[in-house]
């Protein structure tokens, strides 16, 4: 049997905090004690009180700038590190936090890190003890410096769509008549080092078909602040119309996916929360595809939009009558709960 432990969870992006809420509470039914550090970029914030996780909220958004990033990266390696010393914890656990791996192991505290995505930039000075990923992307595919690779079952949406139950009102809240069609998208994450500005004219194009449909409503859901405004600069006629709208605050995800007729993204958490509930899920990321977006592709439950030609051909603007399935991955959480005990069993506590 496993001893409790403290384990550092750091929440550096929005998706993170919907992944990570459940491992939270499983760490914490299986007796350990999870200390919680976050970014303040994006809506973190406002999701982490969206999901009750208490945290200390450390560093900021660094911008698209390749070097304002590195600097970024390093500054919040330093703030986090005598957080690190005085908590003491005994695994450092991420979803691809860079900050939060250079200061483990300046505190000298084993690191997983789990993705998604194969082709991330993790090039980092040191070794990576532990990575965790999808089954769909095979080991060969990673060039990081780490000591253990392990796969798990199904997808990282897996982990908590499977416990979703649909409750909340959004399009109440959002005052949307539950007769027009729900188009929700997101738009392609502009500062990520892997963007191809190819997404935004293919999401530009989809704005415009969706719009020219008949009694659609475009739920936007801009990444960050320059995003809206960039946005609302371009779509003003949209948003002034009542044909788009974009939250004031943050939103259940899940929940207005599960509202939504299909679901339009640059590629990332959002599309794939709809290939994981069988709500039509469309991606127009432009960047190298990866290994569990082509697993998405292979078995219906995503579409990729390549070119121009695929958006008045492959996407369908009308109402959704049913799922077309999910839910699926119920044996992805309690995976990757039994292999971090595995991973505290095999590094004993630091001391300090």
């Amino acid at each position: 049997m496993t001893k409790a432990q403290k384990i550092w969870i750091d929440l550096d992006n929005s998706p993170h905090v919907p992944f990570f809420a459940p491992i939270i509470s499983g760490l914490e039914e299986r007796g350990h004690r999870v200390w919680v550090t976050a970014r303040d970029r994006f809506q973190v914030a406002e999701l982490a009180d969206l999901h009750g996780i208490p945290n200390v909220m450390i560093g900021r958004d660094y911008g698209k700038n390749k070097l304002a990033k590195i600097a970024g990266l390093l500054h919040r390696a330093l703030q986090l590190f005598p957080l690190v010393r005085q908590e003491k914890p005994t695994l450092a656990l991420s979803h691809g936090s860079r900050a939060q791996v250079a200061a483990a192991k300046m505190a000298g505290i084993p690191t997983i890190v789990m993705l998604d995505y194969e082709f991330i930039d993790l090039s980092f000075p040191f070794t990576i003890d532990d990575i965790f990923m999808p089954e769909a992307i095979p080991e060969r595919a990673i060039t990081a410096n780490c000591t253990n690779i392990w796969r798990y079952p199904g997808i990282k949406e897996d982990v908590y769509a499977p416990a979703f139950v649909p409750g909340k009102d959004i399009l109440g809240e959002l005052a949307i008549a539950p007769d027009r069609i729900i188009v929700t998208m997101r738009p392609p994450a502009t500062t990520a080092h892997y963007h191809n500005v190819k997404s935004e004219v293919l999401f530009d194009d989809v704005i415009s078909l969706a719009a020219a449909t008949p009694n659609t409503a475009i739920i936007m859901l801009p990444r960050n602040e320059n995003q809206r405004e960039e946005i609302c600069e371009a779509w003003r006629h949209l948003l002034d119309s009542g044909k788009m709208i974009i939250p004031e605050k943050a939103v259940s995800g899940l929940d207005l996916v599960w509202h939504s007729d299909l679901v339009v993204s640059g590629g990332g958490t959002m599309v794939r929360e709809a290939a994981a509930l069988g709500i039509p899920a469309y991606s127009v990321f432009s960047g190298q595809t990866g290994c569990v977006d082509r697993r998405l592709v292979e078995t219906g439950r995503l579409k990729l939009i390549v070119n121009f030609e695929d958006i008045a051909g492959a996407i369908a603007i009308r109402k959704r009558t049913e799922c077309q399935g999910g839910f699926r991955g119920s044996q992805t959480l309690p995976a990757i709960l039994d292999r971090i005990e595995e991973v505290i069993d095999r590094h004993p506590p630091v001391p300090h």
